[in-house]
């Protein structure tokens, strides 16, 4: 016949068929690749989307285009496919890296990806902004760096520090997606 529910129920709570040592070396795999990812990625993320901000209510003509092919650009990369922009990024990793597979390998294709998503969000937060709030600033003589670093970034933190939670739990999705083509990981693990 089949095991006892006693059986099935000791298996599920002492699991002898995982392999802990490597159950924690793709953990930690994981984890390197999310936080090395966010991090560059909320970088990257914070300029791209201050950029776009101070970009999209510009007043002069090279402002407005630089704004469209900064924002389709943006748009562009939000919309491939993680593992299409894993094989696109591939000439480029291994020039920049030397190699293709791994955690490491992985890591461009994680933070170009996801850069221009937290970016986008990042514009949305600064747009949220009370305006008075930016012109009783500019009135008082503020430059444009000065509003950015005193007002508009202290203004949207709770947002911003959403955005890269939300940027951050995306690329533990993507993580597992690089790890079946390679970059090793849980993904790997579950392959």
């Amino acid at each position: 016949m089949g095991k006892s529910f006693s059986e099935i129920l000791q298996e599920m709570i002492t699991m002898p068929n995982v392999r802990w040592p490597d159950v924690w070396e793709a953990t930690y795999e994981t984890l390197y690749m999310t936080v090395i990812s966010t991090a560059f990625s909320f970088v990257l993320g914070l300029i791209l989307g201050v950029i776009l901000f101070l970009t999209s209510k510009s007043e002069t003509k090279i402002g407005r285009v630089f704004y469209n092919i900064v924002s389709f650009v943006v748009n562009l990369f939000r919309a491939i496919p993680f593992i299409i922009l894993i094989l696109l990024l591939i000439p480029f990793t291994s020039l920049v890296l030397g190699t293709i597979s791994g955690p490491t390998g992985a890591l461009p294709a994680l933070i170009i990806g996801a850069s221009p998503f937290y970016g986008r969000l990042v514009e949305i937060a600064l747009k949220e902004i009370d305006k008075g709030v930016i012109e009783a600033a500019r009135s008082m003589g503020a430059t444009t760096w000065n509003i950015v670093l005193k007002v508009l970034i202290p203004e949207s933190l709770p947002a911003l520090i959403s955005g890269i939670t939300v940027t951050a739990i995306a690329l533990v999705g993507s993580t597992a997606v690089a790890g079946v083509i390679g970059a090793g990981g849980l993904g790997n693990l579950a392959y």
